[in-house]
Formats: C-alpha cells, sequence, structure tokens
C-alpha cells in the first residue's frame, strides 16, 4: 500500500471523502419571502444527546444558508431510497423548481418537512464553526418523528444507493 500526496488536489478528497457512505438531508424552512432548501450529505446525528444535537457541513460560497440560518425554525428531512429525483430537484441551481408539487408539512414555527421521509427533525440553529472552506453548522433538535418502514438514501462514490440486507 502506498499513501498518496493530496496537495492541491481537490479532485482526490472529493473522491477519497466519497467513499464514506451518507445519508442525504434536505433542510428546509420559511423564510418569509420563500422557501429555501439546502440539501447535504455531511450529516452527522448524536453529536449531544444533552441537548440532543446534530451537525452539518455547507460550504462558505452558499447562498441558502444564509438565509436559512436566520430562520427560527429549519426542517431536516432525511431523503428515503424513493427520493433521488427530488434530492436532484431539491440541490439544482434553479431554486424555482425546487419546490415542485411535493407534500411538505409546515410546522408553526416554518421548518419545511418532505413527505415521504423516514425522519424529521425539526431544530433550531445552536452554533457555527469555521473549517477551511466550509461551516459546521450545529442544531438543536426540538421534535423529531421517523417511519422505521422506509429506508434511507444513501450517497456513495458520486452516486445514489439503497440500503441491502446482509
Amino acid at each position: 500500500m502506498t499513501l498518496t500526496s493530496h496537495r492541491g488536489d481537490a479532485g482526490l478528497i472529493r473522491s477519497a471523502f466519497g467513499r464514506f457512505p451518507s445519508g442525504v438531508v434536505a433542510l428546509a424552512a420559511d423564510t418569509g419571502d420563500q422557501p429555501a432548501v439546502l440539501v447535504a450529505s455531511s450529516f452527522t446525528v448524536g453529536v449531544s444527546l444533552d441537548p440532543p444535537l446534530v451537525l452539518f457541513s455547507v460550504r462558505n460560497e452558499s447562498t441558502t444558508w444564509p438565509r436559512l440560518r436566520h430562520s427560527r425554525r429549519i426542517g431536516v428531512s432525511l431523503l428515503s431510497a424513493d427520493q433521488a429525483e427530488l434530492c436532484r430537484r431539491l440541490a439544482g441551481r434553479d431554486r424555482g423548481a425546487r419546490f415542485g408539487d411535493d407534500p411538505i408539512e409546515r410546522t408553526s414555527e416554518g421548518a419545511l418537512l418532505f413527505a415521504g421521509s423516514p425522519l424529521w427533525l425539526d431544530c433550531s440553529v445552536f452554533g457555527e464553526i469555521p473549517a477551511g472552506d466550509h461551516r459546521v453548522v450545529l442544531l438543536e433538535v426540538h421534535q423529531l418523528w421517523q417511519d422505521n418502514a422506509l429506508d434511507p438514501l444513501i450517497f456513495h462514490g458520486s452516486a445514489f444507493r439503497r440500503l441491502e440486507a446482509a
């Protein structure tokens, strides 16, 4: 085995990080003027149980995060194995097409949650930490709902995948 230097090779880093499978979440809120949504595969649960905290990272250049960060509540929907097409649309550049005809639940505090997801979290921003070309965002979970019958969408090797029983 020979380790390869990554210096200056963002493609190599991206490829290496892509070897780690992850779930995909949609973070969405009613921001007043129009709804905003951000898709992240850099989502981690179980950061803290008291208070309950989750985290994700977002690029510093994101134009959506500045709109979401000031929302009273942010809905986190773990996308299901059947929501790959929804994920592509939500992550697309056309903001007008992101919120199509998909059923959305809206909490009284403005969090938006996508129907058909195996997990919903109603969160608020707990804190942000600068991390290179990204920011690590900690979210406090206030409410949750889960459907154990639905499998999550998995992102691995730059492709969407499904869980398979061993």
